[in-house]
């Protein structure tokens, strides 16, 4: 089987569309999804935002399971303007994949391959994202990928970090990290969002703007995901 990992369902659901034979199920109190493509048994498990919930999802979904693959996948932000929104990535530093055979499933979509960093919470200020990238010689971040890389070395789970960009220096949130996601309660606070748009009614035309970037980034996303997984991975 392959495993692909995504930290919430807003990231997934394109690629979960593009499965045969879906059915949810249930394995040591976590949810999962497993469907085929190309003949290869898929298994797709959201890990949530953050090392906590990331490491006791991941702990569970990995529980006594064999995988010849498992991709990391999501959306990452980068730390510089060289990396664009909507760039397609592979974290060298995190995949223990031969990279190049990986790259070869893209022949039709640009890709870089970048060190990633994983960061305890959302970076929003530019000044920020250039004094980290300075500081750890790292181009993107998430928030879960180091964790994951982590559990399949235990395991001996050959890795594919697989992102995205979504935002950048020139390009940020919308909003304050903490108005867009509460990571404690793993969601959005609807009622939270809504009032800062309200109090900051100009900041509206960026927030639909962010989410035709993040509806676009889930395509790019399902589309690399897809060229993977038809490719010769069984090496691996």
């Amino acid at each position: 089987m392959i495993a692909v990992t995504f930290a919430l369902p807003a990231e997934s659901s394109e690629f979960l569309r593009q499965l045969g034979n879906k059915s949810p199920a249930d394995r040591n109190g976590i949810n999962i999804v497993r469907g085929t493509m190309h003949d290869r048994t898929i298994e797709v498990h959201h890990t949530g935002v953050g090392e906590k919930a990331c490491h006791e999802r991941l702990r569970r979904f990995l529980d006594d399971q064999q995988f010849r693959l498992l991709i990391s996948a999501g959306f990452a932000g980068s730390l510089t303007d060289e990396l664009q929104v909507n760039d397609l990535l592979v974290a060298q530093n995190f995949s223990t994949v031969d990279l190049k055979h990986a790259q070869s499933s893209f022949s039709n979509m640009a890709i870089h391959a970048v060190n990633m960093l994983t960061v305890p919470a959302l970076i929003h200020s530019s000044e920020e994202r250039k004094r980290i990238a300075h500081e750890s010689g790292a181009s993107a971040v998430d928030m879960e990928t180091e964790f994951i890389a982590r559990a399949c070395a235990a395991h001996g789970i050959p890795l594919l970090s697989l992102r995205v960009i979504t935002d950048t220096p020139s390009e940020p949130f919308p909003a304050p990290p903490n108005v867009l996601f509460d990571i404690e309660r793993q969601r959005t606070d609807l009622l939270k969002l809504g009032t800062f748009f309200l109090v900051h009614p100009t900041r509206v035309p960026s927030l639909v703007q962010f989410a035709r970037r993040i509806a676009r980034a889930r395509k790019i996303l399902a589309s690399g995901l897809v060229g993977v997984v038809r490719s010769q991975i069984g090496a691996y």
